[in-house]
């Protein structure tokens, strides 16, 4: 499951917020302006307040690629892609879809024009996604009114629209998502000439004979323009794909390309390559790599592509003689090179009668999408004959469409079907005028995502149809045709699909959100619109402990700029509850831990109807599933990292759950490697990361606990006597006497002397200690694979990287010292002249020096017999240094943030990576990337996380309707980058047997009337089991080893606990729980459910 994978501080959070976030700067204000030409199109003017011009449509800086006769197209003659400025980019917004598209990508989506025609709930959903993302305009085309109808799957419009034109309803809402994206309208028939404005264009409600035409026009342009038509009918969606005759895709599924180190290379034909079995290769055959850094068979370090053959976990064979070439000695590095590929997009005309392989999603229905391409074609000709969508539960319109079909199915010749499934085509007929949420939202995600990939290149497309169904939606129990019978509600088009008995039953359900970052946004949009919990029997809790910053906004589309600082969850609910009235919800700041177990109490879990995870973690994951569990409740879990998204059903008694499997830890590097020997940029990054924190988090931190309670501090470092507290002791010592700053000058100092430590003296020691010839205890060379022999830096005040550093670390070292920063200190002459002054002592390396090289060791802090009187000397020190400091000294501790470019957090980790990677000739990264690695920024776009709250949805139809069987579940794994669909049944608990008796990790056993130890015991006898340990959380209440635990037998159970466990019992709470292990008589362990004891 990809969110387990994630690095994880924090229990509910909505995307790895933090704590500052009202001192950042808001985007662009702006003030919006329309007018309407003769061509019936309104444009909505961008006036940026600050002079950025990003957001204007006749900006030709941006230099679009090609719809129009800019001359700029020659960059890629055979797309429509655009290549804007990089400064526009604004890295605190588009920091996590940066991590995902990088900085060519959306440059090329902030000049990129697109249309989308058709504004019920699929075209909201792809306009929403695409203005998250940043694209440079967006059209929106529609002739028709806002109907009651649309509010089943608009989350834009409100009842004060109905009647409005749905393009122009849209506009205000669309733009204050983001103010960068030019916003305009079209509102009268489409002519084909008008769509040679744009680099991509989305049709949602067209005939096919429009689409048709549309399409030839777009496939036969020069440059090509991308097309898409999408369609969601109730349960079924389909899309369609043609970028052009000749598409290129310049990174086909978006990952890093893959690196090996080399160990060995045979003077072969063909050579065999040998790799460290530090990390699998990920290598396929046909893959084309480079070689570099390679001693001896230098021949290979030309950086001509080679391809590589018989890839296997550590070694692959390459297709060159290399008997000639030099003997290989050492080192080297190997890197895949990724490859542009070439798509040949048929025209709808042509792909209609030869659609090519369709992308699957469920392989439990591969004969789906030939039917379904029959459904969509046989319903378009029910439209044009009839001018008019088939009624819900009209049967006479079911078996008119079943015939169009069946005839068209016959004229097919040798691709006729044997079974058009008639059953499913009713289905089909009932929901196709209905646009539903869930279905929208998913299918807005795809689509989206294909705009992406048609203006960037970036990621594989969807060649040429997708075809899906979610039909197990639909309630289990068969419904009258009066049953989807409009109620002139809000809820019509939903319940011509699913009746008003489920609807009824979305209304009173009480539901749990738990997170309200991007997941969380997307549900509460959904479950409005859904009305979930809407009914006078229903609510909705949401819970979210964090605030909304700059970064959030462009993916967690309820918040707007002047939200910053603001608590999730309420802002969430109140835009929730604009989407509907209706909704009866309740936001609360709280984290959903033991902890707050007072609060989310067991008669909160007990009148659940279903939980919804929106969370990124693992940890708080793991006790929601914990939760739901023990109360028995339907957790919808899901998860997002980039363009991969996953949902997982946990129905109870059906599936397993959550935590029944877990991925492997992700490998860490040793301690030795990142301290000594790194080898890649993790590692300097990871390096630097801890050396930011030591230097002006914890160290500080240490100081001011020294300082506040002297005599206690010292009472505890005393007590604990080891490595770690002598060495807590002198860096104390070290900041308030040898290194303490007392003007900037002395900042400049410290961090001139820093840079010297770190990169020339710490170097010099280690290639003293262990030189370039050095070789192990069995005579292999020290230096050899995966390590890289170092090499010192020379300091100079011309290096802007080195001044840059200084500058960062002095400002900083003045933060936590409260010195304040002088103007001149970010001037580089200036700064210059003062690191000028700087005396640096000569460096002399120690013979006796101890450098950890062992992979296991966990501290790079050797103990030592001498400990107890050293820690004595330092603290006498300590004591002195504190008189000579005033009494209310106190140093300032720096807490590591990300987000805020202003603050030389970056500049300084940024730095001090780049120069130990220069250190160990490993390539250096720019401070974006770097921030990604640090930072642990989690890759996220808007586009995944709309997939995958629809997904989420569909299932949750299910879930509240009650009675679906297994099969009817779908877990779901995406990737919107290669596009890859995988949905499968949930994987059934298991099931432990005794006797007659059988139970999964569902059950829970409930012994009623407040028994002694004696008749627990007894009980479970009675079962065929013997009981030998019994506990209470993390305390043995009885163990049949231990003479004296015979004595509690007569005891209550709930007495034991309160005694022995010291269990605190609120005064709601009936029961305690305990945990049994028990055998059966032939002495076979039995894994029993969890027992509650019921008391009162």
């Amino acid at each position: 499951m990809l969110p387990r994978k994630r690095p994880v501080e924090k229990e509910v959070v909505g995307d790895d917020a933090s704590e500052e976030s009202l001192l950042k700067k808001h985007r662009i204000g702006c003030s919006i302006t329309s007018s309407t030409s003769f061509t019936g199109k309104t444009t909505t003017a961008v006036t940026a307040t600050d002079g950025n011009k990003s957001g204007d449509a006749n900006n030709s800086s941006g230099g679009v690629l090609g719809n129009s006769n800019s001359n700029s197209s020659s960059l890629v003659p055979n797309m429509a892609l655009g290549d804007g400025n990089p400064t526009d980019i604004d890295e605190d917004l588009h920091s996590r879809q940066l991590a995902v598209y990088g900085r060519e990508t959306m440059r090329r989506l902030f000049a990129s024009n697109v249309l989308v025609s058709g504004m019920q709930g699929l075209g909201a959903e792809i306009a929403k996604n695409l203005v998250l993302a940043g694209v440079k305009s967006v059209t929106l085309h529609d002739e028709g009114t806002v109907e009651l109808w649309d509010l089943s799957s608009n989350f834009i419009f409100s009842e004060s629209d109905i009647g409005k034109n749905r393009a122009l309803a849209s506009v205000q809402k669309l733009q204050e998502l983001n103010n960068a994206v030019v916003i305009s309208t079209l509102t009268t028939k489409l002519s084909k000439e008008q769509l040679s404005d744009f680099q991509a264009v989305v049709f949602t409600d067209s005939t096919l004979e429009k689409a048709i035409e549309f399409n030839d026009y777009c496939h036969n342009h020069q440059p090509p323009i991308a097309f898409i038509k999408a369609d969601v009918r109730g349960l079924f969606g389909s899309v369609f794909c043609d970028f052009g005759p000749e598409f290129t895709v310049f990174d086909v599924d978006g990952e890093e390309p893959h690196t090996g180190i080399i160990a060995s290379i045979s003077n072969d034909n063909p050579a065999l390559v040998s790799c460290v079995d530090d990390e699998r290769l990920e290598f396929q055959d046909g893959d084309l790599v480079v070689f570099s850094e390679i001693k001896g068979m230098t021949e290979l370090n030309d950086g001509k592509p080679r391809k590589i053959k018989n890839a296997r976990p550590y070694s692959f064979t390459l297709e060159e003689d290399t008997t000639n070439f030099g003997t290989y000695e050492r080192g080297g590095i190997v890197t895949q090179v990724k490859q542009p590929k070439i798509l040949n997009f048929k025209p709808l005309t042509e792909a209609l009668k030869d659609p090519g392989d369709f992308l699957l999603s469920d392989f439990s229905k591969f004969d789906r999408p030939p039917l379904l391409h029959l459904a969509f074609q046989g319903l378009d000709k029910f439209i044009s004959e009839l001018g008019r969508l088939p009624v819900a539960g009209s049967e006479e319109d079911t078996r008119k469409l079943v015939s169009i079909i069946s005839n068209i199915n016959e004229s097919a010749g040798d691709g006729k079907l044997e079974d058009i499934n008639p059953k499913l085509l009713r289905h089909f007929s009932f929901g196709a005028r209905a646009v539903l949420n869930p279905m929208a939202a998913m299918f807005g995600g795809i689509v989206g995502q294909e705009v992406v990939k048609a203006c960037s290149g970036k990621f594989h497309p969807l060649f040429q149809f997708f075809y899906f169904d979610s039909v197990e939606s639909l309630p289990v129990e068969p419904l009258a045709a009066s049953d989807f019978q409009p109620l002139n509600s809000r809820y019509d088009a939903q319940i011509s699909v699913f009746g008003s008995k489920l609807q009824k039953k979305l209304e009173d359900a009480q539901v749990f959100v738990v997170g309200s970052g991007a997941l969380g946004c997307e549900f509460l949009k959904n479950l409005a619109l859904m009305g979930v919990s809407c009914g006078s029997q229903g609510k909705l809790t949401i819970t979210d402990d964090d605030v909304i910053e700059k970064s959030n906004l462009s993916r967690q589309f309820l918040f707007r700029d002047w939200n910053i600082g603001q608590a999730k969850s309420t802002v969430a609910a109140s835009a929730a509850a604009v989407i509907n009235p209706n909704l009866r919800i309740e936001a609360l700041q709280n984290r959903v831990g033991p902890e707050t177990e007072n609060i989310f109490d067991d008669n909160f879990w007990e009148n659940l109807s279903a939980v919804v995870n929106a969370l990124d973690n693992v940890n708080a994951r793991l006790y929601v599933d914990q939760r739901c569990l023990y109360f028995q409740k339907p957790l919808l879990e899901s998860g997002t990292l980039g363009a991969k998204c996953n949902t997982q059903m946990v129905i109870p008694h059906l599936t397993e759950n959550y935590g029944a499997s877990r991925d492997p830890p992700e490998k860490q590097a040793p301690m030795c490697t990142v301290h000594s020997f790194p080898h890649n940029i993790d590692h300097c990054l990871t390096w630097a990361r801890s050396e930011f924190e030591g230097l002006l988090e914890k160290t500080p931190a240490e100081v001011n606990a020294f300082l506040s309670a002297p005599c206690e501090y010292a009472s505890a470092m005393r007590n604990a006597g080891d490595a770690q507290a002598r060495d807590n002791l002198e860096r104390v010592l070290e900041c308030l006497d040898r290194e303490r700053c007392d003007t900037f000058q002395d900042c400049i100092t410290w961090a001139r002397l820093k840079l010297e430590d770190y990169f020339v003296n710490r170097v010099k020691q280690l290639i003293f200690t262990f030189p370039e010839d050095a070789a192990t205890s069995t005579g292999a060379p020290f230096w050899s694979a995966p390590k890289r022999f170092p090499h010192p830096l020379q300091f100079s005040a011309a290096d802007p990287s080195h001044l840059h550093f200084i500058m960062a670390a002095s400002v900083l070292r003045a933060e936590t010292f409260g010195i304040p920063v002088p103007d001149w200190a970010k001037n580089p002459k200036k700064l210059a002249e003062a690191v000028d002054k700087v005396m640096v002592p000569e460096f002399q390396p120690k013979k006796d020096a101890k450098i950890v090289t062992d992979e296991k060791a966990t501290s790079l802090t050797t103990a030592s017999i001498d400990d107890g009187a050293v820690i004595n000397e330092l603290i006498m020190k300590l004591e002195l240094c504190r008189k000579n400091l005033p009494p209310d000294f106190r140093m300032k501790p720096i807490q590591f943030e990300k987000d805020d470019d202003t603050n030389y957090h970056m500049d300084l980790i940024a730095g001090l990576a780049n120069m130990r990677a220069r250190n160990y000739s490993i390539p250096e990264v720019d401070k974006l990337k770097a921030k990604f690695i640090a930072g642990r920024i989690i890759p996220a776009i808007a586009t995944s996380t709309a997939m995958a709250t629809g997904l989420v949805c569909l299932e949750l139809y299910k879930v509240l309707a009650g009675g679906h069987k297994l099969e009817d579940y779908r877990n779901t794994f995406a990737n919107l980058a290669l596009p890859l669909f995988s949905m499968a049944e949930p994987v059934p608990p298991k099931v432990v047997k005794h006797r007659d008796m059988s139970w999964t990790v569902w059950d829970r056993w409930i012994i009623k009337d407040n028994p002694t130890l004696r008749e627990l015991l007894k009980w479970l006898e009675e079962k065929g089991l013997n009981a030998y340990s019994i506990s209470c959380g993390s305390c043995l209440l009885y163990n049949s080893m231990f003479p004296r635990h015979r004595e509690r037998m007569d005891k209550k159970m709930v007495d034991l606990a309160r005694e022995v466990a010291k269990v605190e019992l609120p005064p709601y709470r009936c029961h305690l729980d305990v945990v049994v292990a028990c055998e059966d008589d032939e002495d076979n362990d039995i894994d029993i459910p969890l027992i509650s004891v019921y008391f009162c």
